[in-house]
């Protein structure tokens, strides 16, 4: 019934049970009296800050994939499309399966499924750097879970092995990241960038580099996630436990001043209210469920997931098996809600009211001795429960909202030069001078073009643009259907960057003094993970042309 007698029964269980995770070798120090769970923040709260795992349509079936999506939207949480893209009619404003809509939708190195519209309609753009469970590996599809519904999404030929490489081809730097992080604001003003990065040493470090790169949130992801699409020899010997990360992030953010700016997120084997409440001590402010959410839309964890023979139709492509599909969204809303509720309880018997109220409190752990003789003897947890700011001088969570630069984009100039023209589906010209300070130019126009058009966009031409100069990074990323760049003179790295549609021309002036063969017009990674349009160079360009195009 919710009593505090029940509870304590409850911690007598979990800590009585033989330890299999850092977490289990931690108890509560309780430092106030018990309130009345009347006094906690109510359950809706609590679920809002809860996330579904970056589980790729192909790896899972439409039918989970779109259940598990729906149960979020119903929490108020966030369901990640991880890394296969998502089919149009779940984002697109007219769309059928509008209340399936990912609220987190993932670019990764594959760049599969990545196009104007997808980027437009997201609440949260999430940049995967890697996967708790396979660091330093790539997502991997097989080639027979390739149907052909997954291949029109990903934009690829069905049947095709899809491995996505370790990095991305245009992250070599934190200064490259911080590109990327740049380019999908720009796309879409409105959506946060979450990095997804991975528990392991030093993973502090490159969290600073994170946040001064401008990203909202940061992702340390545990590894005991993503049982469902790692090699089994991932699963049983690479990856640290996110307990390790996110205490080492939430340390060094504090520590150089960092904290505030960024939400910490964290997954990677949760299954409880109380590694709810661990993971709050230790620093993080939101949490996501992976195999978890599987299981409670009817996952059997028969470990198959690979050989597309899903016996319940919840991670396989095979239609016959895709039929024996029995779950339904509330199946989830009715799990984390009992997470919620426990966590509800937990609050309730340590005498604090909100989640936030324990966020970094890593003061409020100690370390349990295992009794007899156990592999735990001899772990020392003192330096990951280790007090960060103990006189409160620094922020232990975000205190502002969003993480951004303080500068505008050209394309700013251009919308209010073009007008309602783009809403109007009006022809409009304009005329720019560009320097190389000008990034990621048309990106913001065409967010605009598709989230009104969708990948469709709008007839060859609509939006005519003519620039002068040398361009920055990024010039032509994301180009929407309808959108024509012309630049004469020379352009930086990432030229059509995740280009869907438009045209691109880029030539030296006339009269130039030399050769347009002997001039590199266009710098790195042109046109990596484009997936249409067109693009004309009058020159020569640098490495990984057209790479994952």
């Amino acid at each position: 019934d919710g009593s505090q007698q029940d509870y304590r029964d409850y911690v007598e269980l979990v800590e009585s049970r033989p330890p299999t995770a850092l977490r289990d070798l931690l108890r509560f120090r309780v430092d106030r009296e018990p309130i009345d769970i009347s006094q906690v923040e109510p359950l809706d709260v609590v679920t809002r800050q809860f996330n579904t795992g970056a589980m790729s349509l192909g790896a899972l079936s439409r039918e989970a994939h779109e259940d598990i999506a729906r149960a979020m939207n119903i929490l108020g949480g966030r369901s990640n499309t991880g890394e296969g893209g998502e089919d149009p009619a779940r984002y697109n404003p007219n769309g059928a399966l509008r209340d399936a809509n990912s609220r987190v939708k993932q670019v990764a190195s594959g760049r599969f499924g990545v196009t104007p519209a997808y980027l437009a309609a997201a609440s949260e753009l999430e940049i995967k750097i890697a996967q708790g469970s396979k660091p330093g590996e790539g997502g991997q599809l097989p080639g027979h879970k390739v149907s052909p519904y997954i291949a029109s999404l990903r934009h690829v030929m069905p049947g095709t092995p899809l491995i996505s490489p370790p990095p991305h081809h245009d992250i070599y730097s934190i200064e490259d990241l911080a590109q990327l992080i740049y380019d999908l604001k720009t796309i879409n003003p409105g959506a946060k960038v979450c990095v997804k990065l991975v528990a392991a040493e030093g993973v502090g470090t490159i969290a600073a580099g994170v946040a001064k790169a401008y990203a909202d949130v940061i992702l340390i992801s545990g590894a005991d996630g993503g049982t469902g699409a790692s090699p089994w020899s991932s699963i049983k010997y690479a990856g640290s436990p996110w307990e390790l990360g996110i205490a080492e992030v939430q340390q060094v953010l504090v520590a150089n001043r960092l904290r505030g700016r960024v939400t910490l997120r964290t997954d990677g084997g949760f299954q409880t209210g109380r590694d709810v409440i661990v993971a709050a001590m230790l620093g993080a402010e939101e949490y996501g469920f992976g195999t978890p959410a599987m299981i409670a839309v009817g996952c059997k964890m028969a470990r198959q997931c690979h050989l597309n023979t899903c016996p319940v139709g919840v991670a396989t492509q095979r239609e016959d098996l895709r039929e024996k599909y029995f779950g339904t969204p509330e199946m989830l809303v009715h799990f984390l809600r009992h997470i919620g509720q426990e966590v509800r309880e937990i609050l309730a018997s340590l005498g604090y009211r909100s989640l936030k109220e324990i966020i970094g409190r890593s003061d409020l752990l100690e370390q349990i001795e295992p009794e007899g003789e156990h592999r735990a003897n001899g772990i020392d947890l003192s330096r990951m429960i280790m007090a960060v700011d103990p006189e409160g001088k620094e922020p232990h969570y975000a205190i502002q909202d969003r993480n951004n630069r303080d500068d505008a984009p050209l394309d700013d100039e251009i919308l209010a030069d073009i007008g309602d023209a783009i809403e109007r589906g009006a022809s409009v010209q304009g005329s720019y001078r560009v320097r190389n300070i000008h990034r990621t130019i048309g990106a913001r126009v065409s967010g605009r073009v598709a989230k009104i058009y969708g990948d469709e966009g709008l007839p060859d031409g609509t939006i005519d643009l003519h620039f002068t100069g040398s361009a920055g990074q990024s010039f032509g990323a994301f180009l929407a259907p309808g959108v024509r760049l012309s630049l004469v003179g020379e352009a930086n790295d990432y030229v059509a960057k995740g280009m869907g549609g438009g045209e691109i021309t880029i030539r030296p002036p006339s009269g130039a003094g030399y050769g347009s063969h002997d001039a590199v017009l266009v710098g790195n990674t042109v046109l990596y993970g484009a997936t249409g349009g067109s693009l004309f160079v009058a020159g020569a360009a640098g490495e990984r042309f057209a790479v994952r195009n």
